[in-house]
Formats: C-alpha cells, structure tokens, sequence
C-alpha cells in the first residue's frame, strides 16, 4: 500500500460514492398519500399530548346518568358529547385521546427499545461472523419459530398488566427484526475498501462498528422501525383487547373495543370508533414507511 493510500481518510471513498450517487439522482417528491399520512399522525401525537385540554372530561370515571348517548348528544349538564359516552357514561374522545397517548408511548419505546437491542446484535453477528453470528442468528431463529403474537401474550401473561411490561413483551418480540436488517448491512460493509483501510490504519473493532460500519445501517433500520410502529399498536390494542395490556384504570385503544363488543347493535360508537382510528393510524404509518423507503433507495423507480 502506497503512502499516498495510508494519508487518506478510511471514510472518503464512501463519502465520495454517497455523494456522486445523490448529485446523480433526481430530487424526489414525497407523495400526497404520504404528506396526508403525515398530518393525519402529527393530529394524534398532538391529540395525545394536548389530550386533556381538547377532551376536559375523563377517560375513566363513570357517569351512568349519561350512559350510551350517541355522538353529538347532549349530556345531562347541557354540553355536547360529540364522539357519545360508553356503556359506564365514558366520554368517547376523552377515552380515544388517552388511548392514542398509550399507543404512541408503547409504538415508540417498542421501536426504541427493540431497535437498539436488535441494532447491537445484528453489527455484532454481522461484523465479527463465526460462533458469535451463529450463536445469535440460532436464538434468532428459535424465536421466530413461534409466532409473535402467541410470544408477547406468554410475556405479558407471566410479567401482567402495565405500560412498562407491555413496552416489554413487545420489544423481546421485535428485536430480531432489527437485528437481522442490521447484520445484512454490516456483512455487506464489513469487507469494502474503506473498513479495510480503516483496519490497516489501526482502528479498532468498536470504532469500525460505529463510525463505519452502523451508518449503513441506518436507512434500512428507519424503514422497518416505521413500519413496527404501526404493528406494535396493533400488538398493544391485541393485549389490551385480551385484558393483558395496559390496568383498567389506563384507556386503551384495544380494551376500549373490547368493552364495546357487547353494544355493537343498540352502541356501535364504542367499538367502531377507536378501532377506526386504529385502522387509519396503521395505514398512515404503512404509507409513510414506504414513502421513505422510495426516497432512500436509490434502485426505487422515480
């Protein structure tokens, strides 16, 4: 190896490649179906955060004088219900605020939590190779054996109901999916020029891993942690529908529904309403994944 290839940064080549490939590609429009995504998410983010000033009423105290009123009904001191009251005289918006604050938190500390265990175990399988990759791809393996719903009920069965054990069970349940899109990023890198003259110059392994390796990973990682948000929702409102998600005095999209299977005919409200917001939110989330993933890979049709 010559000096002139010993004086030059490991991580030019790449970021030469990186840069001649965008100065390429046209610039790329996000589609209209995802900016609506968008906007339709940013509304319930805003809605569980803001959610006890836009509903004042409680999601969980009871009130059976007002019990069953349709949308848009008038309670007994003279205001609007305008989503109704459930069989208890639950205010509607109120319990679909509070839920979407559940769903929200659970979504993104699923991703968080399962992205960064995932994210370690893939570089590691992915980078190093040998007993370590066989040793984790095995438990890998074993854990997709058994499908992730049944997993994350036996989770949740053993630990019980609570924001922080749901958060749990879904994150052991998530984690091999990011930690199989991270070890196919890191075997693709791990033996390219860069990595190579970054080892001759004398880096170590964790330095390759996190300034040359994890970056190739982060495209692919923020793609599927999109789409696990909208699935860890749905996971959630499963458990809580099963009544082992979040405790009774905790709305939730899921045991909202639940409670609402008994009125369907005579208060159709209770359940059709947070499982449609559900539906739109998992939609959303589809939508704006795969607008992302177009933006971010290049062999995507313009």
């Amino acid at each position: 190896m010559t000096a002139s290839h010993l004086t030059t940064p490991p991580d030019e080549p790449a970021t030469a490649t990186v840069a001649a490939t965008a100065l390429r590609q046209p610039r790329r429009r996000i589609p209209l179906s995802a900016r609506i995504a968008m906007a339709f998410l940013a509304l319930v983010v805003l809605g569980a955060i803001l959610g006890p000033i836009v509903a004042p009423y409680s999601s969980v105290d009871t009130d059976l004088a007002n019990r069953l009123l349709a949308p848009g009904e008038r309670l007994t001191d003279g205001s609007v219900s305008l989503l109704g009251t459930d069989q208890l005289g639950r205010d509607m918006l109120a319990q679909i605020l509070a839920g979407s604050r559940v769903s929200v938190i659970v979504g993104l500390l699923t991703v968080v939590i399962g992205g960064f265990v995932g994210l370690v175990l893939g570089l590691l399988a992915g980078y190093f190779g040998g007993w370590t990759d066989t040793l984790i791809s095995r438990v890998g393996d074993i854990q997709l054996a058994f499908p992730s719903v049944l997993l994350a009920i036996l989770i949740a069965g053993v630990l019980g109901p609570s924001l922080a054990n749901i958060v749990i069970a879904l994150a052991v349940t998530r984690w091999i999916i990011f930690a199989r899109v991270a070890r196919a990023s890191a075997i693709s890198v791990r033996g390219l020029d860069y990595v190579d003259s970054a080892r001759v110059l004398g880096a170590g392994h964790l330095r390759i891993l996190i300034r040359y390796i994890m970056p190739s990973c982060w495209a692919s990682l923020l793609v599927a942690g999109t789409a696990q948000i909208g699935l860890s929702m749905v996971a959630e409102a499963s458990l809580s529908f099963l009544g082992l998600g979040v405790p009774v005095s905790m709305a939730s999209w899921g045991s909202t529904i639940a409670s609402g299977r008994d009125y369907l005919s005579s208060a159709w409200w209770i359940s059709t309403l947070p499982g449609i917001v559900l539906a739109l939110v998992v939609v959303a989330v589809g939508l704006i994944s795969n607008a992302y993933r177009d933006l971010t890979d290049p062999r995507a049709a313009l």
